[in-house]
């Protein structure tokens, strides 16, 4: 009696390592959105074009999406139901239609910056021309994608090494860059033209992704009340290590850029143009790094947009079409982006400012249901954590507003 008394708490570790590894997995899956293509084009222009002046841009949203993406886990753990179901419970009936097109929207522009990113990047390593090259990404992103009803932590273990991919690429390419300089100017808040603003408006989408806002809250299982304590912490620490990743790899694409590409002279303006200055500067090595970093989120990227569309559209509506259909539909306006011989780069850019017009649609809703005690219980926001979730939204469409006004009225 006294042994199995003295080995009860080793038989307790492990049961608490496999609810640890629970939680873990799905921060990771949801910090692929934020390193998609639309981020290579967006940090890097913004590097290229002004140097370290908006690095604090991708600090800010890496910290907002950290607590934003923390709000969508808990509605999730403590309701067991998804960001859209929620939405459809509990808005009527033509809010909620609303809510579905613009999230369907937001959707779209996503594919369009993972499709056209790994079109670019095939076309970088292998000489393939644009439209090839996206039916190639579609094909693989799809096959990705097969794995996750029915093998999840095999799907997750792909992304997961995706994502570790883009990690090394861009780690690899700041070691070629020796010394940094300056960028500690960086981190104090400034703009330079509405170019800036513009840039600025489209790293913040590109950082604060409103479809995975959709998507945490579906990834995460109910739990009993006694469990919520636990599973909150736990996805704290998930998302901590996956965003925190995330928002230094966001960090390297702009300082690879400043320090590579600003000033010098050479074109910038398109990914074909960053891919050649990186090879120019920072020799070949640099240059393969970012196309494989390229290739490998928008392959990543990609099948996590189309996972996150099945969970918008049987939230808002309770519909599901097949994985097949969805793919092709939304990859649609891609293939005609390029068909259309439209600059990939321009396009990606103007794809994350889409989704930064699409960011309050998804959190204003977040912040409202996890507030609300009927909805949540004894885990509903405390007055500060409303407070913060209002000053995120309101920050997020002041920028937006000022955009516009500067942009088409200036």
């Amino acid at each position: 009696m006294v042994d199995l008394v003295a080995r009860a708490p080793e038989a307790a570790a492990p049961s608490r390592v496999r609810s640890v590894a629970t939680f873990i997995g799905p921060a990771f899956v949801v910090a692929v959105a934020y390193v998609d293509p639309g981020n290579f084009a967006t940090n890097m222009a913004g590097g290229a074009g002004y140097g370290y002046l908006l690095l604090w841009v991708i600090v800010s949203a890496s910290l907002m999406a950290m607590f934003v993406q923390y709000l969508s886990a808990k509605l999730g753990i403590v309701t067991g139901r998804s960001l859209p179901a929620q939405c459809r419970e509990h808005c009527p009936r033509p809010v909620t239609g609303m809510l579905w097109v613009q999230a369907e929207l937001v959707t779209m522009a996503t594919d369009l910056a993972e499709f056209v990113g790994a079109a670019v990047a095939l076309n970088l390593l292998f000489g393939i021309p644009l439209m090839p090259a996206a039916c190639i990404s579609a094909f693989v992103s799809f096959a990705i994608l097969l794995l996750q009803p029915t093998r999840r932590r095999r799907f997750e273990s792909v992304i997961i090494g995706l994502l570790a991919v883009v990690l090394i690429g861009f780690l690899y390419q700041v070691l070629r860059l020796g010394p940094l300089t300056g960028a500690g100017a960086g981190l104090v808040p400034g703009f330079d033209g509405t170019d800036s603003v513009l840039l600025a408006a489209g790293m913040l989408g590109a950082t604060v992704m409103p479809h995975v806002i959709y998507l945490h809250s579906a990834l995460n299982k109910r739990q009993e009340p006694s469990a919520v304590p636990r599973a909150l912490r736990t996805t704290r620490l998930d998302i901590s290590v996956a965003l925190g990743l995330a928002g230094l790899v966001n960090i390297s694409m702009l300082v690879v850029a400043a320090s590579a590409l600003h000033g010098t002279g050479l074109p910038s303006d398109s990914l074909e143009d960053m891919h050649g200055g990186l090879g120019a500067t920072l020799g070949t090595g640099a240059a393969l790094a970012f196309a494989l970093a390229l290739l490998a989120s928008g392959l990543a990227a990609s099948s996590v947009g189309t996972y996150s569309g099945q969970i918008v559209m049987d939230g808002f509506l309770r519909r599901r079409i097949p994985l097949a259909l969805r793919r092709l539909v939304t990859m649609a306006p891609a293939l005609l982006i390029l068909a259309a011989g439209v600059d990939p780069t321009r396009a990606l850019v103007l794809s994350q400012v889409v989704l930064s017009f699409g960011i309050p649609f998804a959190l204003v809703p977040l912040v409202w249901l996890t507030r609300r005690r009927d909805v949540m219980g004894r885990f509903a926001n405390r007055p500060m954590t409303t407070m913060c979730g209002v000053a995120v939204a309101t920050v997020i469409s002041a920028l937006n507003v000022f955009l516009l006004v500067r942009t088409f009225l200036a």
